[in-house]
């Protein structure tokens, strides 16, 4: 792994931080040099988040992340794609040397499921495992992303919790030997998400303990981790063995790090430092449009990438 510091784009934020050759520069047309120094962790752009340069071709895509130095993407719709397209991702992101993060497998927000002690449910969460596990032989993705559904008002809390844990553990015995593992998301109700049962990294290890099978995990979402209770890098330490992945989001804006309140670069050095090697999905938008907007999140991530090892 290289470990440099690197030069920020000038162009346009006019910062230069001191570093060696090989860092990433862009003239102010918006053009990008390629084989840039790979990044220290797996920060893995989504596919599209770069269409002014790399255009909507998906392989185009993963082409100009790599170039950019990223050892990752995600694709949140991986599974609404053809499997024929899913398997080309694939094959371009081993020809990178790219991992692949948590694609969504069950994310309803509308409706109450994992709650409930329902044969409806089940039988529809049973569809959703198969579903995932050709996905993950087609692709080899390691995590699939599951959102329990909204919470039941009439139904007691705990009762509801020991229906997500059962219904979580039948999930879990179905993916048994796949390679595959669900993560769990927590969202946050104060800004984006009211009604969701799943709302705490505290809750989702909980559960996470409860469940007992090394199929479930966590997705630590740190954009809806700071909204909810705070404390990142204490929650980070406290969850550990139960997260699989992490979410990228600054707060307030949900855009790239170092636009909000998170100091990123800390909490990124505090992983690097547990050894983390998986990857950390860039959810979030843009604080600016068309190319100037894309060099500046590239080189949001070179400033909060650049902490000391």
């Amino acid at each position: 792994m290289e470990r440099r510091n690197f030069i920020r784009n000038a162009a346009f934020s006019g910062i230069a931080l001191t570093g060696v050759t090989g860092a990433m520069n862009a003239s102010a047309a918006g053009s990008v040099t390629s084989n840039n120094p790979k990044f220290k962790l797996k920060y893995a752009p989504g596919l599209g988040t770069f269409k002014e340069h790399a255009g909507s071709d998906p392989i185009d895509n993963i082409k100009f992340i790599a170039d950019q130095g990223f050892r990752a993407i995600f694709d949140n719709g991986l599974m609404g794609k053809e499997p024929a397209l899913q398997e080309k991702i694939a094959a371009e992101l081993a020809r990178q040397n790219m991992d692949l993060g948590p694609f969504v497998l069950y994310a309803d927000f509308s409706v109450r499921t994992m709650v409930l002690d329902n044969e409806e449910v089940r039988e529809m969460l049973r569809k959703k495992m198969q579903d995932g596990i050709e996905v993950h032989k087609r692709t080899g993705v390691k995590y699939a992303l599951v959102v329990p559904g909204r919470y039941d008002e009439k139904l007691h809390w705990d009762y509801q919790t020991t229906n997500v844990i059962k219904n979580l553990r039948m999930c879990c015995d179905i993916l048994g030997g796949s390679g595959m593992k669900l993560v769990l998301e927590p969202l946050n109700a104060h800004t984006d998400h009211p009604g969701l049962f799943l709302t705490g990294m505290p809750q989702a290890n909980m559960i996470c303990t409860a469940v007992n099978h090394p199929a479930c995990k966590i997705v630590d979402d740190m954009y809806h981790q700071q909204i909810t209770e705070g404390n990142i890098i204490p929650n980070i330490d406290m969850c550990w063995e139960n997260i699989g992945a992490f979410h990228i989001g600054d707060n307030p804006g949900r855009k790239e790090p170092t636009t909000g309140e998170i100091n990123y670069k800390n909490v990124f050095k505090h992983i690097y430092s547990k050894g983390y090697d998986g990857v950390l999905c860039c959810e979030h938008g843009m604080s600016k449009k068309g190319k100037e907007g894309e060099l500046a999140w590239i080189n949001a991530y070179r400033e909060v990438d650049s902490f000391e090892v």
